[in-house]
């Protein structure tokens, strides 16, 4: 499964990344590799969790880029 993840810098240097498919999966870490080791680790325990109690399981979100003529 493929899931998009957001990353963002906060004000203090750490990173913060959220899994927008998966309403609360947030995680942070020191870095940009830490931060999306994190919220793999975040993504697989809430999946597990789902199935755990026999909920459905989000798809993940596609999305496309546009190139635009302003």
């Amino acid at each position: 499964m493929k899931y998009r993840i957001v990353i963002e810098e906060d004000e203090d240097g750490m990173f913060v990344v959220e899994c927008p498919s998966l309403p609360g999966c947030v995680s942070q870490g020191k870095s940009r590799e830490e931060a999306v080791a994190n919220i793999n680790d975040a993504i697989v325990g809430y999946i597990e969790s789902l199935k755990k109690h026999d909920e459905p399981i989000p798809p993940a979100i596609t999305e496309d880029i546009i190139e635009i003529n302003v």
